[in-house]
């Protein structure tokens, strides 16, 4: 954090306030702020001004270095080269300075240059840093994650083409994501009425029986790499093909990822980013699954030690602690029976061990991965 503010002229000694570092002013909260949360990856946020922009400005002429929206422009946005030379710096301190970088968004008198790091050499899409940079050429803003992630387990991996057939295989289904189907304003003359209104409440809506025919777009080059995945809850890197693609009539191309994992391993519903596969598909021994859950965190009563872990909710677990010095290794163990037909949650759940000794102030640590578990 500290390379990092000193990459945007931020001073100030860092204070912790719930959970999250911040560098702020300490006079009027005109001046730059940087809050970076202490739980990995490490969201950080940058701000040049407070709330309101300084008030240290000279009489009846615009702040130096403000930038406002559309219409209130002080300045035309700089060009993107110098927008780029401006986020060099930062992108740095980041350790981001091999950063694929797309300078092309304007927000009104602020260019902002999107970059896409790459992660163990490989590119990555939806682990963007934002840096905004004001019509002075200097940085006003911006957003990232601070922390590399840790590599996780390992996973068989399927080509492009089968993956662009994963794609195909699931488009013009009907469905249109999180808020299904949708319904329009009712006009004033409508027979129903809007919420809050007099009148019979409305129906809602029904996805179409017939789903819209799927329009065809042209792939122009597939790159493997990591794109961002949610997984119990955790935003998380997954291989995935990012394929270049250009509808017809379009002037410039868009990103469209798949992860590239095997099929049969994204149907687990444990937590992808904690299991390590024990064989490959098909192998001897699959008539059951047997893999290894991470603990996230524990609770100690004397003797009893409580693990808290994400797990499936089809699978069954168990628990087991090794004592040795002054550290126990915790390992948990997940068993899930072939054909299994089995939604894709993941559910918070415990289980509890009993120690040899009471814990006192011994380690924990996982057996998966070796990390130490932190105290709930």
């Amino acid at each position: 954090m500290a390379q990092l503010a000193e990459a945007l002229g931020v001073t100030g000694t860092p204070t912790v306030q719930d959970g999250t570092w911040k560098v702020a002013p300490d006079k009027d909260g005109s001046g730059p702020t940087l809050q970076v949360n202490k739980q990995a990856p490490g969201t950080w946020t940058y701000a040049r001004h407070g709330m309101g922009g300084t008030d240290n400005c000279p009489k009846g002429k615009p702040c130096s270095g403000t930038s406002t929206a559309p219409n209130g422009d002080t300045g035309d946005a700089v060009g993107e080269r110098a927008a780029k030379d401006a986020a060099a710096p930062v992108l740095k301190a980041l350790g981001q300075d091999d950063a694929k970088l797309d300078a092309r968004q304007l927000m009104g008198a602020v260019r902002v240059v999107n970059a896409d790091p790459k992660i163990d050499g490989l590119p990555t899409y939806g682990w963007s840093t934002g840096i905004q940079v004001g019509s002075d050429g200097q940085v006003v803003g911006g957003s990232g994650q601070l922390k590399a992630p840790e590599k996780g387990a390992t996973y068989p991996v399927i080509g492009a083409q089968e993956t662009l057939d994963q794609l195909n295989s699931t488009a013009g289904d009907g469905r249109v994501g999180i808020g299904g189907c949708a319904t329009p304003v009712p006009h004033a003359d409508d027979s129903t009425k809007a919420e809050g209104g007099d009148g019979a409440k409305q129906a809602p809506c029904e996805p179409s029986s017939a789903p819209p025919k799927p329009q065809p777009v042209a792939v122009s080059g597939a790159t493997f790499g990591l794109a961002t995945h949610f997984v119990a809850g955790k935003q998380t890197l997954v291989p995935s093909w990012l394929f270049d693609v250009k509808p017809k009539g379009a002037k410039d191309t868009f990103t469209v990822t798949h992860p590239a994992v095997a099929p049969k391993y994204l149907t687990s519903p444990s937590d992808p980013g904690t299991p390590t596969p024990t064989r490959q598909p098909g192998g001897k021994g699959d008539e059951g699954r047997a893999n290894q859950a991470r603990a996230e965190s524990y609770s100690a009563d004397g003797k009893s030690l409580t693990l808290h872990f994400w797990g499936g909710a089809c699978s069954e677990y168990s628990a087991s602690a090794s004592e040795d010095g002054d550290r126990v290794t915790v390992k948990i163990t997940e068993t899930r029976q072939k054909g299994e037909v089995c939604i894709m949650v993941a559910k918070d759940l415990k289980e509890t061990v009993t120690l040899d000794e009471p814990l006192g102030d011994r380690e924990v640590v996982n057996a998966a991965g070796g990390g130490a578990v932190p105290r709930t």
